[in-house]
């Protein structure tokens, strides 16, 4: 006789609580999510709206609390927080897509072969080109111009060395810019042999060239960003530090983003220039939910490869070289003055033991009465062992790949004893308890699946050396991944908004197709997004 009444009753209890439900743009549910929060370091499951978390947690759990028409079974796959790259050159991978990709060539004999290739399908006016390490080849010399002007002795070539500190130009392209046997330059090189220039221009030296080169037009350049983006996105990246944009670049960013044509978000590290640092300390800091123009970088010296970097005692593999300063003490020493009066950030690329010394020692000086800061040695790749506690209040901004691509010529610049202070990435976070790590793409690969890697195994992808270059210095997965998330967002003031998988902050995951975190380090190299979203919105 009550049936009825009890199921009424009941109808009416489901109804309340289906009601009482908050609705929700996107649920993911049954994932292995690792959240990067250390309170709650593991979930199943989280609610979105409004491009936020607003619940995580079991699927139980944001089942019973949330519901949506956009539910996504993760099938107990990996969810991290999205990935963020520490420092990159974006801008630099959209321009370099465009031309003659030479990384990986084995000997220069490749490097014309690729540049043939390229020309006979583009027909460029002006034949560029990246990638190049001599010190992967056989002859692990310099080359010279004289192939490049038999082929080519009108159509200007400049093919930029692997790190971005040396470039070789043919003939035509140093008559274009007006460099002869006459011509100095302060804070680089103009390479001869014999008297006679053999085509190769080390840091500042390279500017005259690359005045030269013609610049994109307008729909070029938006379509290189859009190439670069899409790539980036495949491989998991929702964020990206570019170490070093001009004005002109961020205002282009800025207007993509705002008209939802890029979705990936940038930390912008404005190019240094006198313009430059008078317009944006005037302006101010700029922050949109993609777009954050706080920082500044500067160049200290040059790169190890190319013999750049500024040493306190001569090369191992050079007599008498020390190495060059591409800004000089004084300018250094102004920027940071002008820097630690404003809001902005200082992020300084500095490679060798005397670079960073002065850098860290500058930075130590005018920020002894702040806090918080939050300055940045960019690289800081060869550290003088007493010096180390310097990085007590500096951040540590390091690409792990780096040690494992010089790990094979390093100490031959540097010799037995120096090699112990550089690439000590372990002892670097020990001192400041974080670590930002990132890429230097397109110097290194993009993928931030071999940066993993690298910092965990410091072994190549053959697995040399066996027991890991320096393994001393190596990191945990959990340092690794908290590297790539929630310390790289500090390292950009945007800890609050992102690097964690938390209530309240953007909905900014990757899924994995393999757990990161459990599998032989060997096979994470080989780990493939199977998707990618920004603020809530699948872009991959």
């Amino acid at each position: 006789m009550y049936k009825p009444l009890i199921y009424l009753i009941s109808a009416f209890v489901l109804i309340s609580c289906k009601l009482e439900q908050q609705v929700a743009d996107l649920i993911i549910t049954n994932a292995n999510i690792y959240t990067v929060n250390e309170k709650a370091p593991k979930a199943e499951s989280f609610a979105v709206k409004d491009n936020l978390i607003i619940g995580i947690g079991t699927s139980k759990e944001i089942n019973e609390q949330f519901q949506s028409q956009n539910i996504l079974d993760a099938e107990g796959k990996t969810i991290l927080p999205g990935l963020i790259d520490a420092h990159c050159h974006f801008r630099n991978l959209a321009f370099f897509m465009q031309t003659v990709d030479l990384s990986g060539t084995t000997s220069f004999e490749e490097v014309i072969e690729r540049v043939v290739a390229f020309q006979k399908d583009k027909n460029a006016e002006f034949i560029i080109g990246r990638g190049w390490d001599q010190n992967d080849w056989e002859i692990k010399e310099y080359p010279t111009k004289k192939e490049l002007d038999a082929l080519y002795p009108k159509i200007p070539v400049a093919l930029t060395r692997i790190d971005g500190h040396a470039l070789l130009v043919n003939q035509a392209a140093l008559d274009l810019a007006g460099i002869n046997n006459k011509t100095a330059v302060s804070g680089g090189e103009i390479f001869k042999k014999n008297g006679r220039i053999t085509g190769v221009l080390v840091d500042n030296a390279m500017n005259l060239v690359r005045k030269t080169i013609p610049e994109m037009s307008l729909s070029k350049r938006v379509q290189a960003l859009k190439d670069a983006e899409s790539y980036c996105l495949e491989l998991g990246l929702t964020t990206l530090t570019d170490a070093g944009l001009d004005r002109k670049t961020i205002e282009l960013i800025d207007s993509l983003q705002q008209n939802e044509e890029l979705k990936i978000k940038v930390y912008a590290m404005v190019s240094m220039s006198p313009e430059n640092l008078d317009y944006y300390l005037e302006k101010g800091i700029s922050k949109t939910d993609r777009l954050n123009v706080r920082s500044f970088k500067v160049y200290a010296d040059g790169a190890l490869g190319s013999r750049g970097a500024t040493l306190k005692k001569p090369y191992s593999d050079r007599e008498g070289h020390y190495g060059a300063m591409v800004t000089s003490l004084d300018d250094l020493s102004m920027i940071a003055k002008r820097l630690a009066k404003s809001k902005f950030q200082m992020n300084t690329h500095a490679i060798g033991d005397s670079a960073n010394s002065y850098v860290l020692k500058t930075y130590a000086k005018e920020l002894k009465s702040q806090t918080n800061r939050r300055w940045r040695m960019e690289h800081a790749q060869i550290i003088d062992p007493d010096e180390f506690d310097y990085f007590t209040e500096i951040i540590p901004s390091v690409q792990p790949t780096h040690a494992t691509s010089d790990m094979y010529w390093a100490e031959d610049r540097l010799g037995p004893e120096r090699i112990n202070g550089a690439y000590a990435y372990k002892t670097l976070l020990e001192i400041n308890g974080r670590i930002a790590l990132g890429t230097d793409f397109p110097v290194e690969k993009v993928n931030p699946m071999l940066t993993f890697y690298a910092a965990v195994a410091r072994k190549d992808l053959s697995g040399y050396p066996e027991d890991g270059f320096q393994i001393k210095n190596g990191l945990s997965r959990e340092e690794t991944l908290k590297g790539m998330t929630i310390w790289a967002a500090y390292s950009n003031f945007e800890e609050k908004e992102k690097g964690s998988l938390e209530v309240n902050k953007f909905a900014d995951f990757v899924i994995l197709d393999q757990d990161i975190m459990t599998i032989p380090i060997k096979e994470v190299p080989n780990i493939k997004i199977n998707g990618t979203y920004i603020n809530g919105e699948k872009v991959y």
